[in-house]
């Protein structure tokens, strides 16, 4: 199989070739479908959907570049690869597993996101410190072992990432003004955000807005600006959602109540309900996020002024009360 997704290519259901035995064999891999076959045909399609449906992304039956990453994160097990720090990062549920039981045992990865980042390095190399290893950041068979050991034995399952999460939220000022927003939008929906951002900057938050069709360019102008909130809007014609950040093991919990209240701030207006999802926006963003994709445009256009005041209204609440307790 090969190791990248296909350049420049979008599977889908009459497609044919090589990438599409290689899509399938590693959806049969993985548990999705099964046989050998070089045509993208409906059985491909359910798999790929029922994949995508229990991996957080947008259900579409459609292989893009996210989706063929996720494939490819998927395969990696915990213990299968020697993980360490390098660029590019080294992806995968492997990683995010590693992440989860530092976080249990106190040691810091900063996020569970499946990327192996400097943060990651560090929590690495206490943990082998903290057990008489070697200190290399290297995590092999003895780094494994320790870590499964250990995490076997502790009754918590709840991350440092998601304790700290919760703490700096808690800290946080109960109220709007100096609150930093960041806004974003792929480019089909500038007028909303321009509106929120007006909104929001009325009432005293500082904010930052921007529309950009590279998400991970959103992400890391809103991590550089170390925002408090970041707010993403999205034209779609389908899978209507209001989304945070969720993975096996780990869930923002400011992104979940922040997306509860967007949900039900918008919805006299369009229905979209909160969900757990691990889109790229949300799970490299690191501070509470939320993701809307809602449409379609010729409804959405008129209601623009309403949109605008639903979204301001709950952030400005998300503010004033995060819901944690």
């Amino acid at each position: 199989m090969s190791s990248g997704p296909p350049q420049g290519l979008l599977l889908r259901r009459g497609d044919s070739g090589d990438d599409v035995a290689d899509l399938r064999r590693r959806l049969a891999v993985l548990g999705y479908g099964a046989g050998d076959s070089q045509h993208f045909d409906t059985e491909t399609e359910a798999a790929l959907r029922s994949f995508q449906g229990d991996r957080g992304l947008v259900v579409d039956g459609i292989c893009g570049r996210h989706t063929w990453n996720a494939l490819v994160e998927a395969a990696h097990r915990l213990g299968d690869r020697l993980l360490y720090y390098r660029v590019p990062m080294m992806r995968g549920d492997d990683v995010a597993d590693l992440q989860r039981k530092l976080g249990q045992l106190g040691f810091d990865p900063q996020w569970v996101d499946g990327v192996l980042g400097p943060q990651t390095n560090r929590a690495i190399r206490q943990f082998q410190r903290n057990l008489g290893l070697r200190e290399d950041g290297m995590v092999g068979r003895s780094s494994t072992d320790a870590l499964e050991r250990l995490t076997s034995r502790t009754r918590s399952r709840v991350t440092i990432a998601e304790v700290r999460e919760h703490e700096r939220i808690r800290r946080q000022p109960t109220r709007v003004e100096g609150r930093r927003v960041v806004l974003g939008d792929t480019g089909d929906l500038p007028a909303l955000t321009a509106a929120i951002a007006r909104r929001l900057r009325r009432r005293g938050a500082e904010v930052l807005s921007f529309s950009s069709p590279d998400l991970g360019h959103q992400a890391r102008t809103a991590n550089d600006w170390n925002g408090d909130i970041y707010l993403g809007v999205m034209l779609a014609t389908d899978n209507f959602a209001v989304s945070y950040f969720a993975m096996s093991g780990f869930e923002s919990v400011g992104g979940k109540a922040l997306a509860q209240r967007c949900s039900a701030a918008l919805k006299p207006y369009v229905s979209v309900a909160p969900k757990a999802m691990r889109l790229p926006i949300l799970r490299e963003t690191r501070m509470p996020a939320v993701w809307c994709r809602f449409g379609p445009g010729e409804l959405l256009v008129p209601l623009t002024p309403h949109l605008s005041q639903a979204l301001a209204g709950a952030v400005s609440e998300w503010c004033l009360d995060p819901g944690l307790r």
